[in-house]
Formats: C-alpha cells, sequence, structure tokens
C-alpha cells in the first residue's frame, strides 16, 4: 500500500472510548481504508478521567490512555492504519485539564505544594484572589453541613469520592486548622459560579485552564503528542478550543515549528463573515463554517420567515420575549455574565481595576470597580465574534458603535467614561505593558467563554422556529444561503485555506446532518407544518410551555423511525431535557425544576412520541423524497467542495443522531470491521445504502484523482439556465469532475419540476460516477441528469 498523504484527501472521525478502545479501531480499519477515506481522526488519546466518554477531560498528558489500550495499542493501530494506507490524525485538547487531583499527578503536586511548586506554571491559577488558596468547588453543602464527611487519612484529605493532598506537616491538625492551613479550599460547589478563583473551560469547573503559552508548559504537555508524530505513529492534528488559549497565534506558531509543520486544523467557530486569522499556520479549520454554508443551501429564505412568523404566533409570547434572534443572543450574554460566569467576570474586573489605579496614566485613574464592571459587561454582550486576537483585530470587534451603546447603560454620563477607558485599553491606546496584556488577555478569554455559552449553549436552545439552523457555527437569525453566496464561499476557500477540514456531523453537532437535512425540508412547507402541528397538538396535555413544544415536535420530525419505540423515547425524552436545562427558563442543570421536567418527560411520551405523533410522522413520510434529497445532496457537496472532508463515525450511511451523548454511541462493525449494522447508528431507511453509494463513489474519485480536489485545484461554479435554476446547484472541480445536486426539491415539484431547465456542462464528454453507460455533453437537460438520483457526480472522459 502507498504511505498516506500529508495533506489528507479524507479524514474519518472515531469517537475512542472504553467500550470502543484503539483494538476495536483496529478492527474497522479494512472497512474505513475500502471506504476510500485517507486517514482516521482519532478523539483525545491521552490519559483521561477513568470512564471518560470523550477524552477531553484529560489528567496526564504525558501517556496515552491505559483504558483504551495503551500507547502499545495506539501503535499498533497505527501499524494496522498504515499497512491499509492510512494515517491517523489526533485531536488534541491544550486549553484544559481535568480538575481531579486524585488523577491529575501535575494538580496533585501543585495543591500540595502552593504556588512554589515547579508545575504551579501550568495552571491558570489566580493565587492572589481567596486568601491565596485555591477554591475546589466539591462539597455536596456548606462546610457546616459537610464537615463531618471531610476525613484526614495519613497525608490525604478524603471526602466521598474525592482525594486532595494535605500539605506537609500538617497531617494532625483539627479540621478547621487543617482546612485553613492547605493551598486549596473545599468549598460547596455553589460557590462556583462567584468565587472560583480558577480559569476554566467555559463554565465547566471539572476542568482547569492550562497556561500553554509558557514555553516551559508546552514542552511539557505537548512531548509525548510530538513524540507520536516524530516517530510517524501519528500525522497530523485538530486543535480544540484555541480561542480559550491566551495567545492562540503564539500558541499555534510554536506548535507549527514543533510539528514540523504536520496537517492541523483548528477548532475555530467563525461567525458570519468573520474570517480566520491569516498569519495562522495551519491549514484551516475543523469545518463549522463549511457545515453552515452546506447547510444553507437547502433552506429556502422566504419559507423560513414565515416558519419564523408561525413559530411566534406558537410558542414566543409566552416564552423568550418574542422570538428575535438577536434580542434572544443579547439576553442569554446578560444571564451568562451574571451567573455562569460571574467568577470570570469577577476577575477581569479586578485585573481592569488594579491596572488603572496603578497606572500611571491619569485618564485611567479614579474609576470605581462597579463602573468597569458595567463597562466590560455592555461591551462584552456586544461582541458577535468568539474574541478579538490583537489589538488592531479589537477595532473591529469592539466597535464605536457597541461603545456607543454601552454608554447608554451608565445613568451619569460621567461614570460612561469607563467605556472609553477599557475600549482604549483593548484597543492598546495604554501601551503593552505586561498589565495591559493581562487585561486584553482576560477579556479576549472571557469573551470567548461568553460567545459559546450565552450562543451555542443558551440562545440555541430559546431560539428555534427551525431546529436545523441552530448549530455549531450558525446563524439562525438567516440560515439561508443562495447559490451564489455558496460559490463564493468556496472560491475564497480554494484560494485561501484549499486543505481546510470540512464537516456535516462532529461529536458536537446538536443533531446529525440527517437529521437537519430532514428539518430543512420544513422551510419549504411551513404551513402545511404548522397546520400539522396545531392537529397533532390538539388535546394533548399537559404542555409544558409552547416552545418545548415546538422543539419537541420538530425533535421527532427530524429523528423519524428509530426501531424501537420504547428507546427512541427515552433519546427523545433525554435530548430534550438537556434542551430546557440549557435553555434556563424553565429548569437549568444547577436549579432543577422537577414538576417541571416531569411534566417534559409526561408530554414526550403523550405527545410526540404517543399516538398524535403519528401526524408528524405521517407528514415525514410524504416528505421522504424531499428529505432524500437533502441528505443526498449536502453528503455529496460536502465531499467535493474545497478542503478535507471529515466523516463522523457512521455517517457514510444515513445517520440519525441527536445531541451528545446520543451521538456518542460506540460505532458497532461486523466482525470482519465491515461496517456491520452500526454505519447508520440503527436508523438508517431505504436511503442509507443509497447514501453510501454516493460517499464511496466520491471519497473514491477523490483517492483517484488527489490533483482534482487538493491544494492546487480549481472551483469552477456552473450555472443552470431555465424556469428552475435555482433548484440546482452544480461546480467544476479542476475541470474534470463535476458536482450537480438538487435543492428545495419540494418548492421544485410544487413548481411544475425541472421542465426546460438545462444544465451547460464544460467542454467534453461525461460520466455518471455511480451509473456506468449514462453519459452527457454540452448542454444538459435538468430532468435527463437528475432522473435516477437528486445528486450526480460526474466525470470527465478521456479524449
Amino acid at each position: 500500500m502507498p504511505p498516506a498523504p500529508a495533506v489528507p484527501t479524507a479524514t474519518y472521525r472515531l469517537q475512542l472510548q472504553p467500550d470502543f478502545p484503539f483494538s476495536a479501531a483496529t478492527t474497522a480499519v479494512p472497512h474505513l481504508a475500502a471506504l476510500g477515506v485517507s486517514h482516521l481522526h482519532l478523539s483525545p488519546v491521552l490519559e483521561a478521567v477513568p470512564g471518560s466518554q470523550h477524552g477531553y477531560d484529560v489528567v496526564d498528558p504525558t501517556r496515552v490512555r491505559e483504558e483504551l489500550g495503551g500507547e502499545e495499542g495506539l501503535r499498533e493501530l497505527s501499524r494496522t492504519a498504515r499497512d491499509h494506507g492510512l494515517g491517523l490524525i489526533l485531536d488534541i485538547v491544550p486549553n484544559h485539564m481535568a480538575m481531579s487531583p486524585r488523577h491529575n499527578p501535575a494538580l496533585w503536586e501543585v495543591l500540595r505544594d502552593g504556588p512554589s511548586s515547579p508545575r504551579a506554571r501550568w495552571f491558570d491559577i489566580d493565587w492572589e484572589a481567596q486568601g491565596g488558596q485555591v477554591l475546589l468547588p466539591v462539597l455536596g453543602g456548606p462546610l457546616g453541613e459537610e464537615a463531618d464527611r471531610l476525613k484526614a487519612d495519613g497525608d490525604v484529605l478524603r471526602y466521598h469520592e474525592h482525594a486532595f493532598p494535605l500539605r506537609e506537616g500538617t497531617a494532625g491538625l483539627p479540621l478547621p486548622q487543617l482546612l485553613d492551613a492547605q493551598w486549596y479550599r473545599p468549598v460547596w460547589w455553589r460557590l462556583a459560579r462567584t468565587e472560583l478563583n480558577y480559569r476554566r473551560f467555559f463554565s465547566i469547573s471539572e476542568l482547569i485552564g492550562v497556561r500553554v503559552e509558557d514555553p516551559e508548559v508546552f514542552e511539557a504537555t505537548h512531548a509525548k503528542i510530538l513524540e507520536l508524530l516524530h516517530e510517524g505513529v501519528v500525522d497530523g492534528l485538530r486543535v480544540d478550543h484555541p480561542d480559550g488559549l491566551a495567545d492562540p497565534g503564539g500558541y499555534l506558531r510554536r506548535l507549527h515549528e514543533a510539528t514540523g509543520g504536520r496537517w492541523t486544523v483548528v477548532e475555530k467557530i467563525l461567525a458570519d463573515g468573520e474570517a480566520l486569522p491569516a498569519s495562522w499556520p495551519v491549514a484551516g479549520t475543523t469545518g463549522y463554517d463549511a457545515l453552515r454554508h452546506v447547510d444553507g443551501l437547502f433552506m429556502d429564505p422566504a419559507g423560513f420567515g414565515e416558519l419564523l412568523d408561525r413559530y411566534r404566533a406558537f410558542a414566543a409570547p409566552q416564552t423568550d420575549r418574542g422570538g428575535d434572534w438577536d434580542a434572544t443572543v443579547r439576553r442569554a450574554a446578560y444571564k451568562v455574565l451574571t451567573q455562569e460566569l460571574a467568577a470570570e467576570t469577577d476577575r477581569l474586573t479586578r485585573v481592569a481595576a488594579r491596572l488603572c489605579a496603578t497606572s500611571p496614566e491619569t485618564a485611567l485613574r479614579d474609576r470605581a470597580p462597579w463602573a468597569l464592571r458595567t463597562a466590560l459587561t455592555e461591551l462584552l454582550v456586544r461582541l458577535e465574534v468568539y474574541r478579538p486576537y490583537s489589538p488592531e483585530d479589537a477595532a473591529t470587534v469592539v466597535t464605536e458603535e457597541a461603545a456607543a451603546e454601552a454608554r447608554r447603560a451608565f445613568a451619569v454620563p460621567e461614570e460612561a467614561g469607563a467605556v472609553d477607558v477599557v475600549r482604549d485599553l483593548l484597543l492598546g491606546r495604554y501601551g503593552d505593558g505586561p498589565a495591559q496584556v493581562e487585561f486584553r488577555t482576560r477579556f479576549a478569554q472571557t469573551a470567548s467563554a461568553l460567545r459559546a455559552k450565552s450562543v451555542e449553549d443558551t440562545a440555541f436552545y430559546r431560539y428555534v422556529p427551525l431546529l436545523s439552523a441552530t448549530e455549531v457555527g450558525g446563524e439562525p437569525g438567516g440560515p439561508a444561503v443562495g447559490p451564489d453566496r455558496f460559490h463564493a464561499y468556496c472560491a475564497r476557500v480554494q484560494r485561501d485555506w484549499p486543505a481546510t477540514g470540512t464537516v456535516l456531523s462532529t461529536h458536537d453537532a446538536k443533531r446529525s446532518a440527517d437529521v437537519r437535512a430532514a428539518l430543512h425540508v420544513l422551510t419549504e412547507c411551513p404551513g402545511r407544518w404548522a397546520d400539522v402541528l396545531a392537529e397533532a397538538s390538539r388535546g394533548v396535555e399537559p404542555v409544558p410551555d409552547a416552545q418545548l413544544a415546538w422543539a419537541a415536535w420538530q425533535t421527532v420530525f427530524g429523528l423519524g423511525p428509530a426501531g424501537d419505540e420504547r428507546a427512541r423515547e427515552e433519546r427523545v425524552r433525554e435530548a430534550l431535557l438537556k434542551h430546557v436545562r440549557e435553555a434556563g427558563l424553565f429548569t437549568s442543570w444547577t436549579e432543577q425544576e422537577p414538576p417541571y421536567e416531569e411534566a417534559v418527560a409526561r408530554f414526550v411520551a403523550a405527545g410526540p412520541c404517543g399516538v398524535p405523533g403519528r401526524k408528524v410522522a405521517e407528514l415525514r413520510e410524504t416528505l421522504e423524497p424531499h428529505i432524500r434529497a437533502n441528505v443526498l445532496g449536502a453528503a455529496l457537496v460536502h465531499l467535493t467542495m474545497p478542503g478535507v472532508p471529515d466523516l463522523y463515525q457512521g455517517t457514510e450511511r444515513e445517520y440519525r443522531a441527536l445531541v451528545d451523548p446520543d451521538n456518542r454511541t460506540p460505532l458497532r462493525f461486523g466482525e470482519n470491521g465491515d461496517g456491520g449494522d452500526g454505519g447508520d447508528g440503527g436508523d438508517g431507511g431505504g436511503s442509507g445504502s443509497e447514501k453510501e453509494a454516493v460517499t464511496r463513489a466520491a471519497l473514491a474519485l477523490r483517492a483517484r484523482r488527489p490533483e482534482v480536489f487538493g491544494t492546487s485545484a480549481s472551483y469552477e461554479p456552473l450555472g443552470a439556465v431555465g424556469p428552475a435554476a435555482d433548484h440546482c446547484l452544480a461546480f467544476a472541480r479542476s475541470g474534470e469532475v463535476v458536482t450537480a445536486v438538487t435543492r428545495l426539491s419540494l418548492r421544485l415539484a410544487e413548481s411544475g419540476g425541472w421542465r426546460d431547465t438545462r444544465l451547460p456542462l464544460p467542454r467534453g464528454r461525461w460520466a455518471d460516477v455511480r451509473e456506468p453507460g449514462r453519459e452527457f455533453e454540452g448542454e444538459v437537460r435538468a430532468a435527463e441528469l437528475f432522473a435516477a438520483s437528486p445528486a450526480v457526480l460526474l466525470e470527465r472522459l478521456p479524449e
């Protein structure tokens, strides 16, 4: 077998976990090689919290995870992959580690020895706060209620399953003095929201921020990964959450140098219209920007507008105060800053207040901490991207328009000057000293956590006219993407980031691509959907709230038939319980309301998963041809557009999954690693095998003709002509391959079909890759081109 290419032609994501270790992935290699990918894309492989289903809670970056088979298991997987011509891509986690002292040796040492520990520089801890003790939010209640459960055991302090090191010479002290003598303080878990003094991953207190910007920390935490790269065990990297880092660009430059320029993509969520920093030495993003553009092709903009109106009439008046996307995000941001990220906001305010109080600049003096906090809050909630990366970038992120709005939050005009102080500090107008750099860094890190929590984890669950629009990287306020805009995006990708990653389904997706493909169809029939929903909802009691009901009905429509009805109901119920807790309107993860959650479960059983749900199932059955068109069209566009496509496990066939953990179920391959019954996640219908045929054809072509799709390839939009031209999306790659798909097929059928619509092909004769014997030349009638399938892949025949 030839070696795997340096730049992948296509990758396949496997979610490793104790139930799917390296040995299971090794068994799957023959199937994945035959599928046509060039690399396996592995979820994090370093030592993690025991039992972890995802691996992002790393406890020891110097070792490969034993529960997966250890380093020898990874090396064996690599050898088998190479025997089949495949390489390995690893997902790495530079931003954080697990806050689990008994499993994390570096953290254990820091908690034992304090800031003098050589490893204290690893973790982003504010030692000046909380009396120099690290707050550990692990107690089930206030200390007075839990003290009897804290026990000194030799040189270890134990609390239920937790264990903490005791500072040398303190083991024999009475409990109050013992706790006061430590470098940490166990506290009630609820104090994490306001009192925490270490940086977290978003608002997850179980994950502590790592100071990877420190060269020594970088070397210590990356040594094993770099060893695996340099020894040829792995070939490239996916970098998790670079926006949480102090200096993403500096980190990526150091990583690029250390890896020798290996193919690397970053999990950067780009807002609509935002560009990846050109200075970053990476191949591109992991592909959420591509997901947004591909999804948008199959949404009808006018239909989405009508669907939004129907949603507002059905649900919004009683829930999120009106059903407006921008307003929903703004309200969510205020809620997150004052609740989940209150500790981070406090720390940022302390940094700003200290800087102003000690600055030689008189313009910064006499700024009250409350005014600085208000200014910071008002500017942060108005950011429309995840973070700025430099003072120059801040000028386009923290705009004067945003500042003008922020000033209006102050009742006293003189106090509004705090807004200008904050903005000028962000723009670098007061220099680049350590205090100024720290402030800009903290602001950027807080901004990224705020954007993720307020948009992805709150607003996406509050604004639900179309669930398929609320996807990571999405733009729910205007999700539809026309052909011209899609072509412009692809041209930019091919020009600027030709080896970037592209995705449709991921481990972080709220819904898999095929669930979203079904939901897209609702933008083509919003009236029918509303009528069916009104009929199905009639007499279904109790309805916890109308917004939840709307989301529940869409969930069962998107999921469709899914095997055992009891298992399907459980999947829907668990997804909707997560939905309402993330939304935080009537219950939440930390303040659960059992009566409301019980009402949600009863509603799911009685309505969407009960007899009334059959009305929605009947509508889906009538729309299956159009769902099929979306599923196949999105798959083919993804696999042939510019960039390196990443297939999430099982998505070579029709794969219907809801939000995690539903989408992280271990893949089930057959005894010979041939895909078994797990390639469709157990939900594949009649189009599952057809999607696999499309996937295999496209991947085989990419593998056979890498020059057609690679970094030196070209992308040429092709425009149909005729009455239904907008329903055809077509493009050529390097003049050798043509992709043509049907979009908005329900609207197409209702308007009379293709009629005299034609697609002019580039010069030469063209063969249908999937249908031997079908050849075309010149201007082809769309009805003939799409006679067998709504998604067609053509290859130019030799002259």
